[in-house]
Formats: C-alpha cells, sequence, structure tokens
C-alpha cells in the first residue's frame, strides 16, 4: 500500500481525520510556545535596557489608563518607511520588562516607540495640555488635568514587587525606595539629591521637575518622565559604530 492509499483511508473516515488534526495542532502549538517560556532563548539581551525608575512605571501607569496605546503603537517595523520616519526598528529586548507591553498596529497619531528625546518636557506638556495648539489638524483629546492631579506613589513599592515576581530584576534596595526615588527623579538635581537614584537606575536618568510645578508631582510628571525615556535606553549610534569596525 502506498502513501497516497494511506492519506486516502485518512481523508474518507471523519473520526480518524478529526484525531490526527488535532495531535497536529498539539504538536504545533507546543513547539511553538514552550520556547516563549524561556525568555532567554527568544530575546537577545542589549546594552542598556533597564526597568522603569518607579516615577516612569507610574507614568505608564497613566499612558495605559488613558488608553493612550489606542492611537499610538510602539512598535517600528524592519521596513524601510517605518525606519525612515520613527528610527531604528524595535528589539524584542526593548520591552522586556513592559507589563503588558505596548507593542501594537493601531496608530491614528505616530508611533511613540522613539519619542523620548525627540521633544522638549515643555513641548510634552502643552500638546497633553491642548494638542491642537502645535497639531491643529489633532483628535487628541486634551489632559490638562494631569497637571492637577497628584501621581500615585504611595504604593509603587508593591508594584515593584509584584513586577519583581514576575521576573523584573527589581532589587529589594529598588523596592523600598520607589517611592522616594519617584519624588528625586520629579525633582531634579538642583533640589533633591540624585545619587541614590543614579546609583540604582544609571547615571543617563532624567531627573528634573517636568511640569515646571515644584510644589507637586503631579501626573504630568509621571507621564512626561516616561514618554521621554521611550527608546532612549540603546545607543544605536554606539552600535552602528561597533558593527562598522569589525
Amino acid at each position: 500500500m502506498s502513501f497516497l492509499d494511506k492519506h486516502d483511508k485518512l481523508e474518507k473516515n471523519s473520526a480518524l481525520l478529526l484525531i490526527f488534526m488535532t495531535l497536529a495542532v498539539l504538536v504545533g502549538g507546543l513547539v511553538e510556545i514552550v520556547p516563549l517560556f524561556r525568555m532567554e532563548t527568544v530575546i537577545e539581551p542589549v546594552d542598556g535596557v533597564r526597568p522603569y525608575t518607579p516615577l516612569e512605571l507610574a507614568g505608564q501607569n497613566i499612558y495605559i489608563r488613558e488608553g493612550c496605546y489606542n492611537c499610538h503603537s510602539q512598535m517600528i517595523r524592519p521596513l524601510r518607511d517605518e525606519v525612515v520616519r520613527y528610527g531604528h526598528y524595535s528589539l524584542a529586548a526593548e520591552s522586556m520588562y513592559d507589563h503588558p507591553f505596548q507593542w501594537g498596529s493601531k496608530r491614528t497619531g505616530p508611533d511613540l516607540a522613539r519619542v523620548g528625546g525627540k521633544y522638549s518636557d515643555e513641548w510634552h506638556v502643552t500638546h497633553l495640555v491642548e494638542p491642537r495648539d502645535l497639531v491643529p489638524e489633532s483628535i487628541m483629546p486634551s489632559y490638562g488635568f494631569l497637571l492637577k492631579r497628584g501621581a500615585k506613589l504611595h504604593d509603587l513599592d508593591d508594584h515593584l514587587r509584584t513586577l519583581q515576581i514576575l521576573g523584573v530584576p527589581y532589587t529589594d534596595e529598588m523596592i523600598e525606595n520607589a517611592q522616594k526615588d519617584a519624588v528625586a527623579q520629579a525633582t531634579g538635581e538642583e533640589r533633591a539629591d540624585i545619587s541614590g537614584l543614579q546609583a540604582r537606575y544609571g547615571q543617563s536618568v532624567n531627573a528634573r521637575d517636568f511640569d515646571n510645578q515644584p510644589h507637586m508631582v503631579s501626573e504630568m510628571d509621571a507621564l512626561v518622565a516616561y514618554l521621554q525615556v521611550l527608546g532612549t535606553m540603546v545607543d544605536f549610534e554606539s552600535a552602528k559604530a561597533v558593527e562598522g569596525g569589525e
């Protein structure tokens, strides 16, 4: 009996066909899914990528709460027009500590994967307060209320502890100093000691009064701090220089 004869028998027996289809799907699913449980096998480490600071994490929470992901993706595809417009395509390692990650395909507004450092803090605050002052055709809602609301900082240690359980490399020291570090980052070195913040998260961490309101740490501070770090952790110019030298 040839292989085709055996296949013919399978096609004529619906019960047998269903069993083999189920087995094929199960085996294929396991082959694709099981490796994903080992992050080190699917995400290539990249120098510079670190967990978010407590203030940046509070900003991400606001970003998610306000549904910013509904109009702005954070994923640049490896296509020429994408790279020319937004910068280097997104790397999996850049989102390895995001829970949940902000990759997507919906773009009513521009992709924000590389928005960090592209505009000043003042630009972001003005844009968030009234988008049409900077982009007349914008349909983005106004978020001026963020200036009047204090950022939620009191439970950041619990948030960091939960992320630690999920595999984000927050240390016990980071968790213990979460609220202190958030206040220091939103205050800046002119009015606060940021040495501890820099020791825990790196010398390049943005630390300043993002919304120009020295009397409070607002939700605007947190959101702008988050936006200003997006896409800035990986030094692609240095990477290109090393590749060119080799």
